[in-house]
């Protein structure tokens, strides 16, 4: 079984739940008085469509046609599956247009046409053009696919792209820029294979010739061998224009002496053999999916000097589409274009081998775990380069105003480049360096309310997410009931289920609570009570025996009582400088706020304590911390005892010498705004503070309570920070996905 399993049940409740689907559309414009709607609507309408009606150029200033792209199927070639038809194809057009609007804020729907007649899909999508800014083709079988690209781009006045055929040979253009380098070899020079003659091996083959590859020397192969001059079995136009002259006929004869391989066929297509017999340093770029054609073990145990490249994330130098589309559209777009031509795949091409030699930022090595660094293993950017958004889009706009796709250039490249800096949402980067760290640290999560069956399927999605050991604390019986009852029967012989029946630790737990708790009132009996039906009690002597790495519980009691039971094994109090600090994810931003669970009504010291436990937190999540003391008055005004403490706690820390930013007292506005904050220049905050210290629990616990309930934002936590142990502790209302959140911050001991 792979590390990372995704079960159909599971692929099926992430489709269906909360809402069937997986995006829904929201206004932009208030839409609440009558007035908006007047504007929105009838009359006001009136005026931007006499405006366009006038000059269509000014579509693009008011609709939303410069930002939307139509992802469009006919479900012919659904992944590796097959013609499943237009309506099965529908989740995977759904999840590009995801995909657009996460890696590069562009908006897009999906559109599936239920035809094969290549004749009634170009009209379809021509009288669709109006409406978009761009057209992604998608998931569409070969020989149909060229036809209905090239017919569109010849009819239509707004870029048209063939992702499986264009998204492929571009990122594969950049690896192999950089492979080259790496070999000291030239495109003009080098031998190149091709195996796979279908949409995405084709146009690998002639975007490479556009950058300078010499058509005799590229060798296409097919199921039935090369693509020679005179060959007449299973041609096509497409295939033709790639013949050669050539005595070769077989994979094999054609792979000697070879400096190039480029797989787009099936698993095993290639033998060790094959990859002995290529010239010096090959490079092999094992593209099949899910299995490459050659696996990169395989081939560098007989040529240790190949460069390997393939189509999956669990291997080094991943040829993946995300790396192109999202940003040759983004640029595109913003330059209005009439096209995507050859310079402008050819840009982007570039632009990504280039990022690919530039020392790698931080929070990337943080999310894979790793250092990376331009060579062999490291030819092609990560999909979460933070860099991709604003380096690749301004490379594909300048190519398009050099070679006049452009209707709109863009007059300012640096206001530009910072534009696309602001569009991006960073909590996305750092949710996912968090799940990196996880999955490289293989924390052994005890889950300390088995009787629960959100938490069991947050356990069962813990382990199968390869994050590590999922302990669950639960009766047998009981807990393959409720997972059976889940449709997860075949998960209780995965995961570990422990309690105090089964566990050899018992006494020994037993004798640390008793030394712990003999002076508080607790007798023996007290204690076994305690340790052997308190599941909290126990998870947590588990947790402080390391017999796990972290504990994540809270789901079916409310955290007072948590955490009283927690005391008993750990000093988790406001004396020991313990604090929860939640983090409130909306609209791109993440703000901390502190303390939501520990310290009833804090004095200064306590408020120092916790700004230094929410630093850290933001530091453990990748952020740089900026922290304000947040009351009702700024600045001293208007006077408040209430207040007061607030600017005393600032105090506190100037005498401790933190190293992070800090200010206060101000309100909240003050602490988050940029333009309020101008009004304050002596202010040590640089920017936005992004952890906000409150005055005492309950307007801590209104303020996060208020920002889910009103703005819809996404509430993590509260993290408990400054316990021994990593000990995470969730809220009843939380979901199976909330659950594992706080598992996979556990895992990563943030706090």
């Amino acid at each position: 079984m792979s590390k990372n399993r995704v079960t159909p049940e599971e692929a099926l409740a992430f489709h269906l739940e909360p809402t069937p689907g997986k995006f829904e559309i929201t206004a932009t414009v208030p839409m609440t008085t009558q007035r908006d709607l007047s504007l929105a609507y009838s009359p006001g309408v009136a005026v931007p469509c006499e405006a366009i009606a006038e000059n269509a150029e000014t579509a693009y200033d008011y609709t939303n046609k410069g930002n939307l792209v139509a992802v469009i199927s006919n479900g012919t070639a659904v992944l590796g599956l097959g013609n499943l038809g237009a309506l099965a194809s529908k989740p995977v057009m759904e999840g590009k247009a995801v995909l657009f609007k996460r890696f590069a804020d562009v908006n897009s729907i999906d559109i599936e046409l239920d035809t094969e007649d290549t004749d009634a899909f170009v009209d379809a999508v021509k009288l669709m053009g109006p409406t978009f800014g761009g057209i992604n083709l998608e998931d569409i079988k070969a020989p149909e696919c060229f036809v209905i690209e090239q017919r569109l781009k010849e009819e239509m006045d707004i870029p048209v792209f063939h992702d499986d055929q264009h998204g492929t040979a571009v990122i594969c253009a950049a690896g192999l820029l950089n492979a080259l380098k790496l070999s000291g070899k030239k495109i003009e020079d080098v031998r190149i294979v091709l195996n796979g003659a279908g949409a995405a091996g084709i146009a690998c083959l002639e975007l490479l010739k556009a950058m300078g590859a010499k058509h005799q020397n590229c060798v296409m192969c097919d199921t039935k061998g090369v693509i020679y001059q005179g060959r007449t079995e299973g041609m096509n136009q497409w295939k033709s224009a790639h013949a050669v002259a050539t005595d070769l006929r077989t994979l094999e004869e054609a792979m000697k002496g070879a400096d190039v391989f480029l797989g787009v066929s099936v698993k095993g297509a290639v033998t060790q053999d094959m990859v002995s017999s290529m010239a010096d340093n090959p490079v092999i770029f094992a593209m099949a999916n899910p299995d490459p054609e050659i696996t990169p073990e395989d081939a560098h145990e007989v040529r240790p000097d190949a460069i390997v490249a393939t189509g999956r994330s669990d291997y080094p130098n991943q040829v993946n589409n995300v790396l192109g589309f999202p940003y040759l559209f983004r640029g595109a777009l913003d330059i209005n274009a009439r096209a995507i031509n050859d310079e402008m795949k050819i840009a982007c091409a570039h632009a990504l081998a280039n990022l690919a030699r530039e020392d790698v930022p931080d929070e990337v090595a943080l999310a894979y775990g790793k250092n990376l660094s331009f060579g062999r293993d490291y030819i092609i950017p990560t999909p979460f380069d933070p860099r991709l958004i604003h380096r690749v889009p301004p490379a594909v706009a300048q190519a398009g105003m050099n070679t006049g796709a452009a209707r709109r250039p863009i007059i300012d490249m640096e206001a530009y480049e910072l534009s696309l800096k602001s569009r991006m949402d960073p909590t996305a980067s750092i949710l996912r360096g968090i799940n990196a760290r996880a999955r490289a640290n293989q924390a052994r999560m005890i889950f300390a309310e088995g009787d629960d069956p959100r938490v069991l399927r947050a356990a069962v999605m813990y382990q199968r997410a390869g994050f590590g050991k999922a302990l669950v604390v639960g009766r047998e019986d009981d807990v393959k009931t409720k997972l059976e009852a889940a449709g997860l029967e075949d998960a209780h012989r995965q995961i570990e289920i422990v309690n105090a029946a089964n566990t050899q630790h018992l006494e020994t737990y037993k004798q640390f609570l008793y030394d712990r708790l003999h002076r508080r009132g607790f007798d023996a009996q007290d204690i076994h009570r305690l340790a052997a039906r308190d599941r909290h009690v126990f998870s947590a002597l588990m947790l402080q025996h390391g017999h796990g790495d972290g504990l994540v519980t809270g789901a079916t009691r409310k955290s007072a009582h948590i955490l009283d039971r927690i005391n008993h094994v750990y000093d988790a109090d406001k004396d020991h400088g313990v604090a929860g600090i939640t983090a409130v994810l909306h609209k791109g931003r993440i703000v901390f706020i502190a303390d939501t669970i520990v310290n009833e009504w804090p004095d200064e010291e306590d408020l120092a304590n916790i700004a230094e436990r929410a630093a850290t937190v933001a530091q453990n999540m990748g952020l740089e911390p900026r922290v304000a003391f947040v009351s009702f008055s700024t600045f001293g005004y208007p006077v408040s005892e209430r207040a007061e403490k607030m600017a005393k706690a600032a105090d506190v820390l100037d005498q401790r010498g933190v190293s992070f930013e800090y200010e206060g007292e101000m309100t909240v506005d003050v602490a988050l705004n940029a333009l309020a904050q101008e009004a304050y220049p002596f202010s040590r905050l640089t920017g936005p503070a992004n952890i906000l210290i409150v005055p005492a629990r309950h307007s801590a616990s209104i303020s996060v309570k208020l920002m889910q309930e009103m703005a819809g934002a996404t509430v993590i936590g509260p993290i408990l920070a400054g316990v021994d142990g990593s000990i995470q502790i969730c809220s009843t209302v939380s979901t199976a996905n909330d659950i594992l959140n706080m598992a996979v911050l556990a895992a990563c001991k943030v706090g």
